[in-house]
């Protein structure tokens, strides 16, 4: 039987983070759990084309936009359940028996979110996240999506819009969401260099804005 997992990152210039992400993969290539990796990259100038190719990683090229990018990933995939992953995302140690589990339980889930940041700051925010998700049903990109093939093209696949496609597919999903039990690592780069408040009050914003009705590419110059 082959394995039943395709896992894809949207990339761009994202060489840096990439061996950490790929490295927290191993265990479900160890445990025959992962039968491809893709990155689904939007131009980069970086190495990350030549790490594909080390890795032995599939590459599939297109214009930067993380929505359409997801959705072209997802397009390669051969297999029968997709994780989508954020390039500067490392998943939990124990995260293949967390996969087959849900898997046999059916539907699609996500992981809770924690930062490579320790203090009161990056605490916080996780836990924001972490409520936004479980009462609201709203998990973020960067907290990975774990969703059957025939249940990601029964909602439509990720919408080809470059800002809030992982809140587009998480309320298509409404009601058939769940976490699973161990916590992502993403990165906090982009919060220490914005600062912890601004960067959170942005994108609190820019969410409440898209569930306006604001158009998510003038959205995305904002971001």
């Amino acid at each position: 039987m082959r394995a039943p997992l395709s896992v894809i990152i949207p990339t761009l210039d994202a060489a840096e983070a990439l061996p950490a992400c790929l490295a927290s993969l191993m265990e479900g290539v160890e445990a025959g759990l992962i039968r491809e990796v893709i990155f689904s990259d939007g131009g980069s100038e970086d190495a990350t084309a030549q790490l594909a190719e080390e890795a032995g990683v599939t590459l599939v090229g297109g214009p930067a936009s993380r929505g359409g990018q997801l959705r072209r990933g997802a397009q390669a995939a051969a297999g029968e359940w997709l994780l989508f992953l954020h390039a500067d995302s490392v998943v939990p140690a124990g995260w293949s028996e967390m996969v087959r589990a849900q898997m046999k339980r059916g539907g699609a889930a996500y992981f809770p979110l924690r930062f490579d940041a320790a203090g009161l700051a990056p605490g916080l925010v996780a836990r924001w996240a972490n409520l936004r998700a479980a009462r609201f049903g709203l998990p973020y990109g960067d907290q990975g999506l774990l969703i059957s093939r025939a249940e990601y093209h029964a909602v439509g696949g990720y919408p080809d819009i470059a800002l809030m496609e992982d809140v587009a597919m998480a309320r298509a999903l409404k009601g058939r969401l769940s976490s699973l039990p161990g916590p992502i690592t993403t990165s906090a780069g982009k919060y220490i260099r914005d600062g912890w408040l601004r960067r959170g009050a942005r994108n609190l914003s820019l969410l409440m804005r898209y569930l306006l009705g604001a158009d998510p590419d003038k959205l995305a110059r904002r971001y």
